[in-house]
């Protein structure tokens, strides 16, 4: 299982010793409003986890905890998985943090070292992501991300805008930043 650092964060492949700082999240209303529209309950974190425990030992790849380095706290979550849980789809990223911790530039961090992940070690030709229409600031980090538009589709049991990126279109990206920094 691969941890995968950022400047600010750990990401730490989710496991049962998570659950505290995970129910936290994703029992807040806010944070989970255009991901099911509704706080999850412990029975629901913790199938989270056993679900994506299982994926780990499977596909060597599912969500990982996102811990901020300075606290040590779980400030978010994030994945790569298959897009709608199904192998022969194409791999999706996506990502939920702690309303406190909004703003912060984590989403865009950890996504980026995520989609490096995805297209670097897993080889990816393409990944996606997914978000509710009405969810501007996960379309903002899709948008840094290097990701497009794709179409509105139903996925997840809701209409959701889907964006989309090549490979090729992150190794471009990747080689301009490698150039400006």
């Amino acid at each position: 299982m691969t941890i995968l650092l950022t400047p600010r964060l750990q990401l730490i492949p989710m496991d049962d010793s998570h659950f505290d700082g995970l129910f936290a999240m994703n029992s807040d209303t806010e944070v989970m409003r255009y991901i099911t529209g509704k706080p999850d309950t412990p029975a629901d974190t913790q199938a989270m986890i056993d679900r994506v425990k299982a994926r780990w030992k499977e596909y060597g790849f599912s969500w990982w905890s996102f811990f901020e380095k300075d606290s040590g706290q779980l400030v978010g979550a994030g994945c790569i998985q298959h897009l709608g849980r199904d192998p022969a789809n194409p791999l999706e990223t996506g990502w939920r943090l702690r309303r406190d911790r909004w703003g912060n530039g984590y989403a865009s961090e950890a996504a980026r070292a995520m989609a490096g992940f995805a297209f670097d070690t897993l080889n990816a030709p393409l990944l996606c992501a997914v978000c509710h229409p009405d969810n501007h600031a996960s379309a903002h980090v899709m948008k840094k991300l290097g990701m497009q538009f794709k179409a509105t589709e139903s996925w997840y049991d809701m209409q959701v805008a889907v964006y989309d990126m090549p490979r090729a279109v992150w190794q471009a990206n990747s080689a301009t930043l490698h150039q400006t920094n």
